[in-house]
């Protein structure tokens, strides 16, 4: 592992590695715990998520999302201090993605309360923009036919 530059981080499989790091106040600790999410148990690696998720670096902070949308991904779960950490963001900012990753692969019998509601809000969000957008569509092309017409 190379911490001044992050080569390999995204194959760190050892949390106790990524504490030292931690302790030492080594750069690219976001990509590290990318490396934690895919190759440890989420109860190993969400701690440390969460702890870079509260970090002042931007860059650091998407990576720790990223892993928690990861996490959704390959577990099928998340731990209760990720599900907090997802909330307190919410959507609109660096944990839209995740919060989406989360509601698809996480089963709506293990969301939390407030996933359930986002979950619904965000189903019928898509389905009003879906309809939207064919409707603006329909109507283009309504007017590229009309146009068409006049032009002949």
């Amino acid at each position: 592992m190379r911490w001044e530059t992050g080569e390999g981080l995204l194959g760190l499989d050892d949390p106790a590695e990524w504490d030292a790091a931690f302790e030492r106040g080594e750069d690219h600790l976001g990509t590290a715990v990318i490396g934690l999410a895919f190759h440890c148990p989420l109860e190993e690696a969400s701690p440390r998520i969460v702890k870079v998720m509260g970090f002042p670096d931007g860059l650091q902070r998407t990576n720790a999302f990223v892993a928690a949308g990861h996490a959704a991904r390959l577990n099928g779960r998340l731990t209760p201090e990720l599900f907090a950490a997802l909330r307190a963001e919410g959507l609109g900012g660096v944990a839209e993605h995740p919060i989406r990753d989360t509601l698809t692969f996480v089963p709506y019998r293990d969301l939390p309360p407030w996933f359930k509601r986002l979950r619904a809000y965000v189903t019928v969000r898509n389905k009003l923009e879906y309809w939207w957008l064919r409707s603006v569509d329909a109507i283009e092309d309504g007017r590229r036919i009309l146009r068409g017409r006049g032009h002949r």
